[in-house]
């Protein structure tokens, strides 16, 4: 606590928002009974706004420990016998809860939905946010589980999968006949003192909180800028994100899990911490003197020079959260950021806040990982933003605190030469004529999309979906293989993505689109209408 209070520690958080494009960051830390926070920075930046820490932001996957937590409350409540982490889903949802293979309907649990194992990949760019025309809600997005693929057999790999944690909302929906919200302001934000606490910033406006929400921001490298926005609204994400909290209201949830404080019992508290699924089974990615890293349920545990850890970070676009504790210390803290960069550094100072707890000296502290062989390693990158979406993806967690970002990724190796990037293929020029390409597609998980010409090129908007996207293609070859470039709403860049199309004689019957990293084969829609432009 010393630390905390002291200048080295309030010049090292700046230094490191300044290295990493952080505008605005707060922190609280907790230990036995003591609470300390700050907050530093900015909120905004136009007007400027001091980043407190009662500034509230959406905690993106930190928000998943809620969830655990109140399935855990059903599993312990008789009133709901039938609800039991072994259970399985499908019995549970008999009409909503269905998965492409029977195999896997039949058999995937509460536990596995809690934990990255189904087999399910992301499929984070399947989901529609409030503005389209048919918006999606928990139960919808658990309907159309059935229409994605799966790409692992169930319980064997850990897949991160945002959207099982929504079927879990609308399980605990469907079982107590009440709102997430109200089950949320219910068992656990009143009770606890988190008046500043909701789910999703269009509740958290209404009950007058406005002016504390934090802008987003990301940073543009080639212009040396900030890209500002607001912090969007995302029902159908309810379970796997979307709660808005301040430090000062999220240490409150750290130290109840800690204390096991009502409403989280012993047996509430053993459910959520009982190790589940090894995220990086072959062991490349191991910090020093640290075991794996293993989920839980909604959070990740592992051993730190023989004391417990619990944790979990949260990464939308703009917003970066995390929090840990280590129960045989009674020590925790909470930070959040309005950058991307945030991440980062809450990583960074959680490393350092431990070892100080622990005493650990200077001269022994080793934070930056021992090179492995690069051959098979893992976790797989994708090429998008949404990669910082899954808390155990991000490097930066075992880095050296002061590396560069450029060290954050490595180059794989192997015996066979590698595929040759989009970037580095040699374009064609395109004969057919663009109005040949244009219309609208469909795929039953991924919905409607449409191709028109905007600026003489081949365009997609996606922008009422939850992670918002555009798409402007490029010919490479065959007249059906392109390169999709493509910019995310709330992160503007070039993601480039492998695109394709197929003919039928002279007519494009089918389009297919790169959108998940885990799946190996394109995500296939079918042409169902033609547009002239």
């Amino acid at each position: 606590m010393d630390y905390f209070d002291s200048p080295t520690f309030a010049a090292r958080v700046e230094h490191l928002m300044k290295q990493r494009h952080v505008p605005g960051f707060a922190i609280a830390i907790t230990r036995g009974n003591e609470v300390k926070s700050a907050g530093y920075g900015h909120a905004s930046l136009d007007p400027p706004i001091p980043f407190t820490t009662d500034t509230l932001v959406d905690i993106a996957s930190c928000s998943k420990s809620f969830t655990a937590v109140a399935v855990g409350l059903l599993v312990d409540d008789k009133n709901y016998p039938q609800v039991k982490f072994d259970a399985v889903v499908s019995r549970l949802l008999p009409e909503d809860f269905v998965l492409p293979d029977e195999t896997y309907t039949n058999q995937v649990t509460v536990d596995d939905i809690l934990s990255h194992r189904t087999g399910m990949p992301r499929h984070d760019l399947s989901y529609v946010g409030p503005r389209a025309e048919h918006p999606d809600t928990p139960r919808s997005v658990t309907r159309n589980l059935r229409n994605l693929p799966l790409v692992a057999p169930l319980r064997t790999k850990y897949i991160y999968n945002n959207m099982m944690f929504t079927a879990a909302v609308h399980l605990i929906q469907v079982t107590t006949q009440q709102s997430f919200s109200d089950f949320l302001q219910d068992r656990f934000f009143r009770p606890l003192g988190m008046d500043s606490t909701s789910l999703q910033p269009f509740r958290a406006r209404e009950r007058g909180f406005g002016e504390r929400i934090a802008m987003g921001y990301t940073w543009k490298k080639d212009t040396e800028t900030y890209n500002a926005f607001t912090n969007p609204d995302a029902p159908e994400a309810d379970g796997a994100g979307c709660i808005v909290s301040s430090v000062d209201d999220f240490i409150k949830w750290v130290q109840a899990l800690m204390n096991h404080q009502d409403p989280i019992t012993d047996s509430v508290y053993r459910g959520l911490v009982r190790m589940r699924t090894i995220i990086h089974p072959n062991g490349g990615w191991n910090r020093p003197y640290a075991s794996p890293i293993v989920y839980a349920a909604g959070v990740e545990v592992y051993y730190y020079r023989g004391y417990q850890v619990v944790m979990h970070g949260g990464s939308n676009p703009g917003f970066q959260s995390r929090f840990f504790f280590l129960p045989e210390l009674n020590f925790g803290a909470a930070m959040f950021g309005n950058s991307n960069g945030a991440y980062d550094v809450a990583a960074i100072l959680s490393r350092e806040l431990i070892d100080e707890a622990l005493g650990i000296p200077q001269d022994e502290r080793k934070y930056k990982r021992e090179k492995q062989p690069k051959k098979g390693k893992e976790p797989s990158k994708g090429n998008s933003p949404l990669d910082i979406g899954d808390p155990a993806n991000r490097i930066q967690d075992i880095a050296d605190a002061d590396a560069s970002d450029s060290d954050s990724d490595t180059e794989d190796e192997g015996d066979d030469p590698p595929e040759p990037r989009l970037k580095d293929l040699e374009r064609q020029p395109l004969t057919t004529p663009q109005t040949a390409y244009t219309g609208t597609y469909e795929n039953r998980g991924y919905h409607n999309m449409t191709v028109e010409i905007k600026n003489d090129k081949l365009f997609i908007d996606t922008s009422t979906r939850s992670f918002g996207f555009t798409v402007t293609f490029e010919h490479i070859s065959g007249q059906t293989k392109f390169a999709a470039h493509v910019s995310f709403c709330l992160e503007p860049g070039d993601w480039q993505m492998e695109a394709e199309f197929a003919f039928e004689g002279a007519r494009v019957v089918r389009m297919g689109l790169n959108l998940e990293s885990d799946m190996k084969e394109l995500v296939w829609f079918d042409r169902v209408s033609e547009r002239s432009n």
